[in-house]
């Protein structure tokens, strides 16, 4: 589904109105836009593939009215509110009542576009889930099956939802750890196969003299040992999805035979002259770039293009590192049960031990941490040398205050560029600012001091 690249805008203020409209179609969103929210109202309805932009101040009807009235058609429709004023009370407020994002005057143009951009990829994911959850009564959350709000990870959902219908066979790339099977596993929950099998295969873990028995089954006699029948991983898996992994390990043999599958779509078990129908959508991954391994040698170029219909690139932990305290608070409560005790208590030393490490392991690495936290036996946490202790709370306070503080000062109080520099929502941002009593025109240089004031008097 492609992002609702369609704004409703509503201003009063006409030569604003007409000045965002331009900045937005320069940007190729197509643009609706109302001097009233009267006007607007009319144009939505529940699963509207929108975004609504609309000033606070406005006489007919202010901005909080509007979006009430809005989230009482579709309550998960993005609107994003803007404001004159540089107060975090109303900040706040509004996103309490439901807003996307909020955003202050004068408007920078990158920062608008870039919440706007933000706004249309959250309402795909919401719209494709919807379409999914009706469609199938086993429908999970994507959120609580690939866990992570970094960038990285929401074009990754992105894309998963994209190729999860598309009836073709994928190549994932990514490092070892990284949970290849993991997204092999959404790929297929999220598509029309998921009421058939899911069946994932380590072909790196298989002895090359059953890999073709594994894989294609045989008859009862056809070889030694071969005391009945057995049905083969692609046949059992045909109608649903057949995930391959480490697929650099199959032998020339069994690649040969998995090209004329893929082709002919039938195949023959091992020591059989029938030939069986399969209807296949095939998943598959390598250690090693496959692109590398065909071109090569070590594996067949035909197959690899057969295989490579379309990709996914899966993020190391190093590309979202944002996402380690999310992925390691549900690590850790899954190590707490899985050990029956307690996890010690984290300092913000021992947080900072936890960004700076590589991950060569990637996510794999960390739930392994989790568990060695929890066991007591990290080797990555060290211990803390403070020399005068403070409670977690008083530390993580000074920490906190003082990133906010000097980043603040570094972009002149702007709160768009400040959020986007720490990699957080605008909306935490204003959160913190509240909880340390920080204001943003105490940072403001002078010239956007002048320009918020006009801009204060005219919303």
């Amino acid at each position: 589904m492609p992002h609702p690249k369609h704004v409703i805008l509503v201003e009063d203020n006409q030569e604003l109105r007409e000045s965002l409209t331009e900045i937005l179609l320069l940007k190729k969103f197509t643009v609706s836009a109302f001097s009233t929210p009267d006007n607007a109202i009319p144009k939505l309805h529940f699963d509207s593939n929108v975004i609504v932009v609309s000033d606070i101040r406005m006489p007919s009807m202010d901005g909080i009215t509007f979006m009430k009235h809005v989230h009482n058609i579709d309550p998960d429709l993005p609107f994003i509110l803007i404001s004159g004023h540089a107060d975090i009370e109303m900040a706040l407020n509004c996103i309490k009542e439901g807003a996307f994002d909020f955003l202050e005057k004068p408007l920078h143009p990158e920062h608008l576009l870039g919440i706007v951009d933000k706004a249309t990829k959250h309402r795909t994911l919401t719209l494709e889930n919807r379409r999914l959850k009706s469609e199938s009564p086993r429908h999970i959350s994507l959120d609580e099956l690939l866990i992570g709000q970094s960038d990285a990870m929401v074009k990754l959902k992105h894309r998963l939802l994209t190729l999860a219908n598309a009836d073709v066979n994928i190549v994932l790339n990514g490092e070892t750890g990284t949970g290849k099977e993991k997204i092999a596993r959404a790929l297929h929950t999220f598509s029309d196969r998921s009421q058939q099998n899911f069946v994932a295969i380590n072909c790196g873990a298989l002895p090359e003299n059953l890999i073709e028995s594994e894989l294609f089954g045989h008859e009862m006699g056809s070889f030694t040992g071969a005391s009945k029948k057995r049905i083969g991983k692609i046949e059992y898996s045909s109608g649903g999805t057949l995930f391959l992994d480490e697929i650099e390990s199959m032998p020339l043999t069994a690649q040969i035979r998995l090209l004329r599958v893929i082709q002919e779509g039938e195949l023959e078990r091992v020591g059989s002259n029938q030939t069986i129908n399969v209807d296949l959508k095939v998943i598959s991954a390598s250690k090693s770039d496959l692109r590398l391994c065909s071109t090569s040698g070590i594996f067949r170029e035909d197959l690899y293009y057969r295989l490579n219909v379309a990709s996914l690139d899966i993020p190391t932990l190093r590309q979202r590192k944002e996402d380690i305290p999310l992925l390691l608070s549900h690590f850790i409560n899954q190590a707490e049960k899985r050990h029956q005790r307690r996890a010690p208590a984290l300092l913000p030393s021992h947080f900072n031990q936890l960004i700076n490490h590589d991950w060569p392991g990637n996510v794999r690495e960390l739930m392994n941490e989790a568990d060695r936290i929890v066991l007591g036996i990290s080797d990555i946490i060290l211990p803390d040398i403070s020399s005068q202790p403070q409670s977690l709370s008083a530390q993580l306070n000074h920490v906190e205050y003082t990133i906010i503080d000097s980043t603040l000062q570094l972009f002149d109080g702007q709160i768009g560029k400040t959020a986007e520099h720490l990699d957080i929502p605008r909306k935490n941002l204003y959160l913190r600012m509240k909880k340390f009593d920080i204001k943003r025109e105490d940072y403001l240089n002078e010239q956007d001091r002048d320009h918020s004031n006009i801009a204060f008097d005219e919303s």
